[in-house]
């Protein structure tokens, strides 16, 4: 027993040295790695409605308050916000939570359907200026690849979102237009 807790000390010893750590937070593939193996486990996780939830509620607060609030900034009037998985009856799996919307025109389409894309901006940011002001411990490089996999796995609209998003063509007209002349300027 006494080789087993040794074992333990040596391996938290190793992995909490300063050239370790290191070596964790200058590797892509480390980073990659531990994503790849988080969304293994969630996807283990969907055999379990409560085990389902638990792993997917602190992103689908976010992907679902991004349209809550984009909508109602917009007057798509939000309604039925949901945040916890129910069972799809159509395709089988689970839909995580929904915003519903009395108000959906050619105006607000396109941004109350694609408002969870503003995680990605966030992420961006927690990459480039709060990572760096960090300091590089092993608990921070876990914290960090949790929270930049929540962020980016939940800023990928969904179907139901896209079909929102696309409902009216001069929307996209619209939003397609004005992101070419915000392109153009930069």
């Amino acid at each position: 027993m006494e080789s087993v807790i040794a074992a333990c000390y040596n391996l938290y010893d190793y992995l909490h040295r300063p050239e370790t750590v290191a070596a964790f937070f200058n590797n892509r593939f480390y980073t990659i790695l531990a994503v790849v193996l988080l969304m293994r486990m969630k996807y283990a996780a969907y055999g379990s409605l409560w085990l389902t939830a638990l792993v997917n509620v602190p992103g689908t607060i976010l992907h679902e308050l991004l349209h809550f609030v984009v909508g109602l900034f917009l007057n798509a009037r939000p309604c039925n916000f949901t945040i916890f998985p129910k069972k799809d009856m159509l395709g089988g799996g689970y839909v995580m939570g929904s915003v519903g919307f009395r108000n959906i025109t050619f105006y607000n389409a396109v941004p109350a359907g694609l408002a969870p894309l503003l995680l990605l901006p966030l992420s961006f940011y927690i990459n480039r200026y709060v990572l760096p002001l960090l300091p590089q411990t092993l608990g921070n490089y876990i914290l960090y690849i949790l929270l930049q996999t929540i962020l980016i796995e939940n800023a990928i609209p969904s179907r139901a979102d896209f079909k929102i998003a696309f409902m009216f063509l001069s929307g996209v007209i619209l939003y397609g237009t004005l992101l070419v002349c915000f392109l153009l300027m930069l």
